[in-house]
């Protein structure tokens, strides 16, 4: 009994400031690249009149009527709600792993990394997601060219703006689907990226081994597929809520519930599922990005400071 201690210890654990390390600099690379994805699926999302046919007519109009730059428009509060969020998310999940993990091998079953995941997910969309995707949804869901002539002139005048008219619970305006989305997104992609790692790869956490770049790409990929499917429904509601100002005092959605039902009865059942094209183009994209970068951050770690021991 005492041999086998000795030849399988116990690994020692990530710590979680290199998860968050890791998913900060990850969600800097997607944002940058991943952007103009986002507007598109706004604008798709907030279309109650047909004026975008499509994901390709939808970017050319706003190209030729705004500018290219418009693509990019809140790219400011984008790139830092997410590398914000995959800080809070690599290192929550990590933390609450910690409370899952076997006392004797250090892993961790399917249903802990089920729950830590659901836990990472409420938690960056309470603290970080919903004001930050409340400023960008603001901001993309503007039109026109002339500066002056715009509501909100940038992220902070947006903030302060929402926070005078609505008060500061404006900026939590959409976070019960916010919170339902982001729990079961990252539920379901934790467990799938550590499942397609193991499957795919061999790869299991702690052993030393790098993934390459690519590798991680498919795996976070594959990972980040089913989350957009399931949770279509919270996030359509999830950008009307947000989208809709308090000022005037007259609201058309009332909350969840409301909005579904709403949408349902106004624009049919494949309304709840609008902008699913480009979130599909833009989440598994984006955390193939990520991990791509975090799993090199992650691995570097392991290579230097948990070497595997001698076989």
């Amino acid at each position: 009994m005492t041999e086998n201690r000795s030849e399988t210890p116990k690994k020692k654990p990530i710590p979680p400031y290199v998860k968050a390390l890791s998913g900060s600099l990850g969600g800097i690379v997607e944002a940058s690249c991943l952007q103009p994805i986002d507007v598109i699926k706004t604008r798709l999302q907030l279309d109650r009149t047909g004026t975008y046919k499509g994901i390709i007519h939808c970017g050319v109009t706003v190209s030729r009527t705004e500018g290219v730059r418009a693509l990019w428009k809140g790219l400011t509060p984008f790139a830092t709600h997410l590398t914000l969020k995959y800080a809070l998310r690599m290192g929550s999940n990590a933390v609450l792993q910690g409370a899952f993990k076997d006392a004797e091998t250090g892993k961790v079953s399917n249903h802990g990394r089920l729950i830590s995941g659901f836990g990472a997910g409420v938690l960056e969309a309470l603290v970080i997601v919903t004001p930050f995707e409340v400023v960008k949804i603001r901001l993309q869901q503007q039109r026109g060219l002339s500066h002056e002539h715009l509501k909100y002139k940038g992220p902070v005048h947006c903030a302060r703006t929402i926070i005078r008219e609505e008060g500061i619970r404006g900026l939590w305006s959409g976070a019960s689907p916010t919170v339902m989305r982001n729990g079961t997104n990252q539920a379901a992609m934790f467990t799938a990226k550590n499942a397609f790692d193991v499957l795919l790869w061999k790869k299991h956490e702690g052993d030393g081994r790098v993934l390459l770049p690519w590798q991680s790409m498919i795996s976070g990929f594959l990972a980040g597929t089913a989350g957009p499917i399931c949770t279509g429904p919270f996030d359509v509601v999830k950008t009307r809520l947000m989208a809709q100002g308090r000022g005037d005092g007259k609201l058309k959605y009332k909350g969840m519930v409301h909005a579904i039902r709403t949408i349902y009865a106004e624009e049919g059942l494949l309304a709840l599922w609008k902008g699913l094209l480009p979130r599909l183009m833009r989440i598994p994209p984006g955390q193939a990005i990520m991990w791509a970068v975090a799993d090199q951050v992650i691995g570097l770690y392991e290579k230097r400071y948990l070497p595997v021991a001698p076989s």
